[in-house]
């Protein structure tokens, strides 16, 4: 029985450290003030779009967004400094196919899907950013289809 506890104690904290790291610390409080997220779909790609209300520019910058099996930076729009955006390809519908690869050049390959450190819904993106030097993420919900 001595020898049983020992390994029973060595068992839960492997347990306890590998469940810790699995959820990649994903936040509960919003690292900013958002406004209604919603996405559009373009011809070669849907765009998301994040308004922040507000945020401490000084302490947390927004980074990447996972969102449909993609990842895509967070580029702040120059005109309106409260909006970010994210732009997924997933490939043009109009794409020159030919056995001439000249033909082809124009085409924009679609992105590579890559897996979120979380699973997400439909309406859901899971969104990186940096704050104090460590990157956190942290999930958007409720987000909406634009016309």
């Amino acid at each position: 029985m001595k020898r049983l506890f020992p390994f029973i104690a060595i068992i839960i904290t492997l347990g306890l450290f590998t469940s810790c790291g699995s959820n990649k610390e994903l936040q509960e409080r919003a690292p900013a003030q958002f406004g209604e997220v919603y996405y559009t779909q373009k011809s070669d790609g849907l765009s998301l779009t994040i308004p922040v209300n507000v945020i401490q520019d000084q302490r947390i910058s927004l980074d990447a967004v996972y969102f449909k099996g993609m990842k895509s930076l967070l580029v702040q729009d120059e005109e309106r400094k409260n909006l970010y955006v994210a732009n997924f390809n997933t490939g043009s519908d109009d794409m020159v196919m030919s056995s001439d690869p000249m033909e082809e050049y124009g085409n924009k390959a679609p992105q590579k899907p890559e897996k979120s450190p979380v699973e997400v819904g439909d309406d859901e993106a899971i969104l990186v950013f940096t704050q104090n030097n460590t990157t956190k993420y942290y999930k958007l919900k409720g987000i909406i289809e634009k016309e």
